[in-house]
């Protein structure tokens, strides 16, 4: 195991300025094929928080990226979120399908408990709550563990609620009033998360655009949804007369040739990191289109796998993830009244109860 203390990084996550990470950990065990890194952006309101990805990213060097931009995320998204609970985030190299397996899982539980108690894990892409039950196995420090351990279960449960509460709050912004009922949805991904959102918004009387590179997502959605209409990839879909995109899939969906494209008046979806680099948010807001941030209306699933430190339920839970929609309403009005983009008053508001409650922690308690 390898730390790098104070490790500095140019990255895309909000903000957009150099960053200071508390601690990075390399981790590897060689017998159970595991590599991993470990990035805890900062504990200021707490143990640092944040799911385990687990991808077949290209290098090191892109698995390290990620996770740095993906841990800065979460020490903002808990921050607006209101928990007690600072930024954090793993990633663990390699394909799940293939190199998942009982003993590197538990290895890199090994290594969540070294930290002790400094990182809390959960579920991300590549991860389950059966795989959070097999990492406890090492540590206490896991959260997202299935119902029957005691857990919250799938957490893209309340992370679609959170991101159907935030897009109701930007119709109420943009259109006057809190629904989607007669407005046309571009989901792009209907993973976890996204095929839970196209639930929520078919419910509420919107008509729902989808695409996926997953064929057997598609098919999950047209059979619970048929009568949602199916397109080949994100700039077919921008490219539509849609009225909200919702980006579901990986980060960076926000990229130049799409912004220029997009012909929605809002942007709200449940994917971490979705502006590909630094303005993307400015050049949204100069063409009228107003971006919910990711890591704001995305926060029901830190909200729900949160509640299980004290003890899960699911109505708690819920209750405060229901709180997305004023929190989102908020920064809207908080950027107009402002005159910034959404994503910068999201990133104030969020810096500002670190700074203030976090200090509050220097207070001295004695032995």
């Amino acid at each position: 195991m390898t730390d790098v203390f104070g490790l500095s990084h140019k990255d895309t996550g909000p903000g957009n300025a150099q960053v200071s990470h508390e601690q990075v950990v390399f981790c590897a065990d060689e017998r159970s094929g595991l590599r991993a890194i470990i990035a805890i952006y900062n504990t200021a309101l707490g143990p640092a928080l944040g799911g385990t990805r687990f991808y077949p990213y290209e290098d090191e060097q892109a698995a390290l990226a990620d996770v740095l931009n993906l841990s800065r995320a979460m020490a903002y998204k808990n921050a607006l979120a209101g928990l007690d609970l600072g930024g954090g985030k793993a990633v663990i190299i390699g394909d799940p399908d293939r190199d998942k397996s009982e003993a590197l899982l538990r290895a890199y539980g090994r290594f969540v408990q070294s930290l002790g108690g400094r990182y809390y894990t959960a579920c991300d892409v590549g991860t389950y709550s059966e795989d959070m039950d097999l990492v406890a196995r090492e540590t206490p420090f896991v959260t997202g563990r299935t119902v029957a351990h005691g857990g919250a279960g799938d957490s893209s449960i309340l992370t679609a609620f959170g991101v159907f509460q935030g897009m109701r709050a930007a119709a109420e912004h943009t259109y006057g009033t809190p629904t989607l009922r007669g407005r046309r949805v571009g989901v792009e991904g209907v993973g976890k998360v996204g095929h839970r959102l196209v639930g929520h918004l078919i419910e509420d009387g919107a008509e729902v655009v989808v695409c996926d590179v997953g064929e057997q997502a598609i098919e999950r959605v047209r059979r619970r949804h048929p009568q949602v209409e199916v397109v080949a990839g994100r700039a077919e879909m921008v490219a539509q007369d849609i009225d909200v995109f919702a980006p579901c899939a990986l980060g960076g969906s926000l990229d130049d040739a799409t912004v220029a494209a997009l012909r929605a008046r809002i942007v709200c979806g449940g994917a971490n990191n979705q502006l590909a680099h630094p303005g993307v948010e400015k050049q949204l807001a100069e063409r009228g289109i107003l971006y919910a941030p990711d890591y704001v209306v995305n926060s029901g699933g830190v909200i729900q796998v949160s509640d299980e430190i004290e003890g899960f339920k699911m109505e708690r839970a819920q209750a405060k993830a229901a709180q997305i929609f004023d929190m989102t309403l908020k920064i809207f009005r908080m950027a107009d009244e402002e005159g910034v983009p959404p994503a910068v008053a999201a990133d104030r508001l969020a810096e500002r109860r670190m700074s203030e409650v976090g200090r509050i922690r220097a207070i001295w308690l004695g032995r």
